[in-house]
């Protein structure tokens, strides 16, 4: 692989690997130490590089590697960026009480999410904030594309349920 060729299929992917090591660390240093390792890693790899499919999932699963590798070099508590990652806008026309409401169901989710076990979070990292396919997302973690429809819908189905009981108990 050429500089060229690095530059357009390798750097481009940067922000969502930043932002899923980001979802896995919980730290902006560590983040992006970890995509810069992985750019040194796809460079220092990039004889073998013309052989890949698909490169970006390529680089999707280096970060997760290198972001469970920084977790279990040292024990750490998770900070919760979840808002982050929703970008949820707000149009002129909500009240003071629904822009509130809103960003207070936001930080429930990002709760919920956190609370899910780590499989089912970072697959509804994959697919619901970076938009990865069922298929890409199996490639990134290395699992058959069925664990990634089931443990989707696991995770989706937790954090509804969490809303709903929330809701029903008027919890917040």
């Amino acid at each position: 692989m050429s500089l060229e060729a690095f530059k357009t299929r390798v750097l481009p992917t940067k922000d969502k690997l930043y932002r899923f090591a980001f979802k896995m660390l919980g730290d902006q240093d560590e983040a992006q130490d970890v995509v810069q390792e992985v750019f040194i890693k796809v460079w220092n790899g990039r004889d073998q590089m013309d052989q890949l499919e698909n490169m970006e999932a390529w680089c999707m699963r280096i970060t997760r590697n290198l972001s469970l590798d920084k977790i279990k070099s040292k024990t750490r508590k998770m900070t919760d960026h979840i808002q982050e990652g929703f970008d949820v806008s707000q149009g002129d026309g909500l009240t003071p009480y629904r822009s509130t409401e809103m960003d207070d169901t936001m930080k429930n989710i990002g709760r919920f999410i956190a609370s899910l076990p780590e499989k089912q979070k970072q697959i509804i990292q994959l697919r619901d904030v970076e938009g990865y396919s069922y298929k890409e997302i199996g490639d990134i973690l290395e699992i058959d594309m069925n664990q990634v429809k089931v443990n989707l819908f696991r995770a989706r189905q937790a954090v509804k349920e969490n809303l709903l009981n929330m809701n029903a108990y008027g919890l917040q």
